[in-house]
């Protein structure tokens, strides 16, 4: 379980993920504030599905990816922020862009 070190330290703000409400402390990372809120899982791979959450909360790893208005970004790199609105990534992808990954959703590196 994630437990914040701070616990209500900071005004809190609401967000949306996948049209859940959840409320956090402003400034904390989208991937910490789902995590606090129980949820493990934010995506599924797109060729296997499995469930990938937040790893390396620093950027690393791309697996908390989400959508945000739209455009896919690094849960642990984005703050939460009053009214924003989060979603899972689709899991529907090009064959071309599935090609190139593997089983878990990581892409597979090509040596020539």
């Amino acid at each position: 379980m994630f437990v914040s070190l701070e616990p209500d330290a900071a005004e809190t703000v609401v967000f949306e993920f996948d049209g859940q409400k959840i409320s956090a402390p402003r400034g904390i990372s989208v991937a910490a504030a789902l995590l606090a809120s129980g949820r493990s899982s934010l995506r599924a791979t797109p060729v296997s599905g499995a469930p990938r959450g937040p790893f390396c909360m620093m950027g690393a790893c791309f697996d908390c990816l989400v959508q945000i208005d739209g455009v896919t970004v690094q849960a642990c790199m984005t703050s939460v922020a009053d009214g924003l609105v989060v979603q899972q990534v689709p899991r529907a992808m090009s064959e071309t862009q599935s090609d190139h990954m593997n089983e878990d959703g990581g892409f597979v590196e090509h040596v020539k």
